[in-house]
């Protein structure tokens, strides 16, 4: 069985949206615009993500061409995580989204009855 994300006949829409699903991923997109973390940086500013969960969604989007990693041979072993060309791509298209949805939020909150 093909998984959408790499199904061809899926809606570009459904297969962009299912290699940043779940609840980390975007926001792991949006720091690692800023440049390359270490793992322990992105958890720092990520209060919540696990180092399991967080490792889990930095191979998902590896795997996606989304995140590099980086392993260099010192001591004590260092790793770091920068998104690619296709990242880069991906963070850009989603900053009218971004925008899209602070809209709609501010909308609702316009909307709501005061308590």
């Amino acid at each position: 069985m093909t998984h959408r994300r790499h199904d061809p006949d899926v809606c570009g829409v459904t297969a962009a949206i299912s290699v940043i699903e779940g609840k980390w991923k975007t926001t792991l997109l949006w720091l690692l615009e800023s440049g390359p973390h270490r793992p322990a940086e992105l958890r720092r500013k990520v209060p919540g993500l696990t180092e399991k969960v967080m490792t889990q969604a930095l191979r998902e989007m590896e795997a996606d061409g989304l995140v590099h990693r980086e392993v260099y041979e010192v001591l004590p072993p260092k790793t770091e995580y920068s998104l690619t060309p296709l990242g880069r791509d991906l963070a850009e298209v989603l900053g009218p989204v971004s925008d899209w949805g602070h809209r709609r939020l501010e909308r609702l909150a316009e909307t709501r009855p005061a308590s």
